[in-house]
């Protein structure tokens, strides 16, 4: 899947990219929007699941590079539209700032899981993007709920990519 750090590292570049676009492009009713019930997590509005997903980032890298479980809190506010930017943009930097140049056979290393149970480290990095895509459609989710504009994970949907020039297709 990865043959080495920089591949993934790639790859979250652009997952960083779509999260970006997502929270950045929120209306400003996002701003103090919070769940109508729920508790914990399940009352958290976007700029705490923002700092959630800049925290686990970190989180996950530490854990790849340093074989153990470390949380630290995001330290930056997370109130504004530019904040979750630069909350997001800032947790990718410190991801790649840890992973960058580690050796490609740390991919198959074992890292013992919160559980104790040992893994191979590229899960680590599988779990942290699932994590990631977890949260980003969570938001995505409120977006459509709330009308704030659901924006679309490769700036077009399948039908407009796949389905549309096989109607023109059909109509001509």
């Amino acid at each position: 899947m990865f043959g080495d750090i920089e591949d993934f590292l790639h790859y979250f570049r652009g997952l960083n990219r779509r999260a970006v676009r997502d929270v950045g492009g929120l209306s400003p009713e996002a701003l103090t929007w919070t769940p109508p019930a729920g508790e914990g997590e399940s009352g958290w509005g976007v700029g705490q699941i923002v700092t959630h997903m800049a925290t686990s980032r970190v989180f996950f890298a530490r854990a790849y590079v340093e074989g153990s479980w470390h949380a630290e809190e995001w330290p930056g506010p997370t109130e504004t539209h530019d904040q979750w930017v630069a909350a997001l943009d800032g947790s990718a930097a410190r991801v790649q700032e840890l992973l960058s140049g580690t050796p490609a056979e740390w991919l198959q290393r074992p890292v013992p899981m919160l559980d104790g149970r040992p893994t191979p480290a590229w899960r680590l990095l599988l779990f942290m993007v699932e994590h990631e895509v977890h949260h980003r459609s969570q938001i995505q989710t409120y977006a459509g709920l709330y009308g704030w504009g659901v924006q679309h994970i490769y700036g077009r949907s399948a039908e407009e990519a796949g389905l549309e020039p096989r109607r023109r297709e059909d109509r001509e």
